[in-house]
């Protein structure tokens, strides 16, 4: 490629990632954005830190009647923004910095549940597509490849066993009070279900996505291969 951070369609690059949680999209969108020297951004953090909103207004599932509509009303009396740099994503909440913090498996399970209600939905692709067309990028979550990004100049739906996916998540939790293999797997099977079957932009394989089963593979070995499909679009203009 001749030049990395800009394509055929107008605007910056944008490389959408998509699929199921512990498929390895964060680690291979960043480290992409790196090797491209384009910002990495995180869309997923932006459902985490309107569930973590959410549970500091002591919402909880199931939701009750009035709960979406409350969810909803949390991004009118708060400011949820991204802020990307390279390979590094920091995310605010009212100026205050939450990466941490909206990494616990109580804030993934509601990010889930909330990226289900369509006002919150609409609210948040409209602010990432503004953020992507603005900065370009390595943009990775559920329905960037669908919805907020079916133009992007590559996409890709990364996936792997749910063995695999349950392991890497329990990996990554790490602390001894972390939640057992079981429960990670129990809590990822739910999640899959709320992310598959919801009525607003459930989570599926796009045509013309580029289907990556990371099972088994190094972050590096899939970036290598992203990277030739990203030489192959610039060569043939697709």
């Amino acid at each position: 490629m001749s030049d990395p951070t800009t394509s055929d369609r107008e605007g910056p690059l944008i490389v959408a990632i998509d699929g199921p949680a512990a498929a390895g999209k964060s680690t291979i969108a960043a480290m992409l954005a790196g090797r491209l020297g384009v910002p990495y951004l995180d869309t997923g953090a932006m459902y985490r830190a309107v569930g973590w909103l959410a549970l500091q207004e002591g919402i909880r599932q199931p939701f009750g009647a009035d709960d979406g509509e409350r969810v909803a009303a949390l991004l009118d009396s708060h400011q949820v923004r991204l802020e990307p740099g390279g390979n590094a994503l920091r995310v605010l909440v009212d100026g205050r910095e939450v990466g941490e913090e909206i990494r616990t498996p109580e804030v993934a399970m509601m990010a889930s549940a909330v990226s289900a209600l369509p006002a919150v939905r609409r609210r948040l692709v409209a602010a990432q597509r503004e953020l992507g067309l603005r900065s370009g990028g390595v943009m990775e979550g559920r329905d960037i490849t669908t919805v907020v990004f079916p133009d992007a100049a590559l996409r890709v739906f990364l996936t792997a066993s749910p063995e695999e996916r349950a392991r890497r998540r329990h990996q990554d939790l790490g602390a001894p009070d972390a939640p057992s293999l079981d429960e990670v797997r129990r809590q990822q099977q739910q999640r899959d279900r709320q992310d598959t079957t919801r009525a607003e932009s459930p989570l599926h394989v796009a045509k013309g996505v580029v289907v990556i089963d990371t099972t088994g593979q190094s972050p590096e070995a899939v970036v290598r291969r992203l990277l030739d499909e990203l030489d192959r679009v610039s060569a043939t203009g697709a």
